[in-house]
């Protein structure tokens, strides 16, 4: 039987790129253009930066400063004492919008793009490049030909990840170089009937994917098999980002909104945090 969520934070534009660091949960809301921090002791988010072009994807380098994708100018950004500093600039290779991001123990960040737009009448997604950012602020592809890749995990180890092609409802697998080249590009999971957006994995090996489009949160299994799911309080939302968090990882905080569309989501403002325990702890980054 399908879980049911509880809403924690209401009224945010439009909720995604949640990670839990540091005892907190943060996330961004990108068509608000910023960053939060939620703590959830005193059940209270906190605005942390905030991002004029839109925030997205979330990570931290290995000093622990927040890095944030810069959507619409296609920047990575990092959060210094100062304020919001350019690490390096995407646009060379992403030729959308920059969305979801991994930040593995070397520093090394990886940022997906959406390929092209997703609006309008004369919709034509085109392949995307999954763009590398190494510690030095260098750029690379690594991978390219991508139906808008997007959510991103490193599972333990650190020599695989795994990532969420949208809009060709897979998840695939590549392995990671000692240089964080990536290779091997082999299908995960194909999902039947929903898109993979934001995702997390769990201790047994298994992958919570939000699913924009469902209004759910699918446990799946290498190789497609729907082990658990999770349900909105509220039908007619769509869930967009899930990461395992809580002081036991047993906490599975989802993103979602009533509206993809930034015109609708902010004048809408519907988007939320919720939350459900589950069984299995979370393993692996995020």
């Amino acid at each position: 039987m399908p879980h049911t969520t509880e809403v924690l934070v209401d009224g945010l534009a439009f909720p995604e790129g949640c990670r839990w660091h540091d005892g907190a949960l943060f996330f961004s809301d990108q068509h608000d253009g910023a960053v939060f921090r939620y703590d959830v002791e005193a059940k209270k988010a906190e605005k942390i930066v905030e991002v004029p072009h839109g925030a997205s994807g979330l990570g931290w380098t290995p000093e622990g400063r927040l890095l944030v994708v810069s959507m619409e100018d296609r920047k990575l950004m990092r959060l210094d004492p100062g304020g919001l500093t350019e690490v390096a600039d995407l646009s060379g290779l992403a030729t959308w919008h920059c969305n979801d991001m991994i930040v593995d123990a070397h520093g090394r960040a990886w940022i997906g793009n959406f390929g092209s737009t997703i609006e309008g009448p004369d919709v034509n997604i085109i392949p995307a490049v999954l763009i590398r950012v190494d510690p030095d602020g260098s750029v690379h592809a690594a991978a390219e030909d991508l139906m808008f890749p997007n959510g991103m995990i490193l599972p333990p180890g650190g020599t695989t990840m795994l990532l969420a092609e949208s809009m060709k409802a897979r998840i695939l697998e590549f392995t990671i170089g000692a240089d964080g080249s990536l290779s091997d590009r082999r299908v995960w999971a194909e999902l039947d009937g929903a898109l993979p957006d934001g995702i997390c994995l769990d201790a047994e090996g298994a992958v919570w994917s939000a699913c924009p489009l469902t209004g759910r949160v699918l446990r799946i299994a290498e190789g497609g098999e729907v082990l658990d799911e999770v349900d909105l309080v509220d039908e007619g939302r769509g869930a967009f980002a899930c990461v395992l968090g809580g002081a036991d990882r047993r906490t599975l905080f989802i993103m979602s909104s009533q509206g993809m569309k930034p015109a609708v989501s902010r004048e809408l403002h519907s988007g939320r945090v919720e939350a459900v325990q589950v069984d299995v702890p979370g393993a692996g980054v995020p």
